[in-house]
């Protein structure tokens, strides 16, 4: 981790695949905060074993993490045994100037299910 100011700006990324439809489509745009932490439902940037991913982490009952695509096509990924390290938690999306805000370190987003 870095220690200059720049390791806290926000930062913009374009959703490349199809991963993470409906919620997030191809060609959105993404706004990431870096950090470390994030709670059960955010959405986030994850390095595994040397893969970057953009996936939604995931905390069951028992405490085992998972990454889920929600596009039903791509399987999960549970991190037990893998080298991973979240980079990012999305804080925002971007359709056609549409914007949705999440809240990464509250469960589920702080949304009512």
């Amino acid at each position: 981790m870095t220690q200059d100011c720049s390791y806290n700006e926000l930062y913009a990324l374009q959703v490349l695949d199809d991963s993470m439809e409906p919620e997030f489509p191809l060609n959105c745009i993404i706004v990431i905060e870096p950090s470390e932490v994030c709670a059960s439902g955010a959405y986030v940037i994850i390095s595994v074993d040397g893969e970057r991913l953009f996936r939604q982490w995931v905390r069951d009952a028992s405490g085992q993490v998972r990454l889920v695509a929600l596009n039903p096509a791509y399987p999960g990924l549970p991190l037990d045994g893998t080298h991973h390290k979240v980079e990012g938690v999305i804080v925002q999306r971007n359709i056609r100037r549409k914007v949705k805000h999440y809240k990464p370190y509250e469960e589920n987003h702080g949304l009512v299910n």
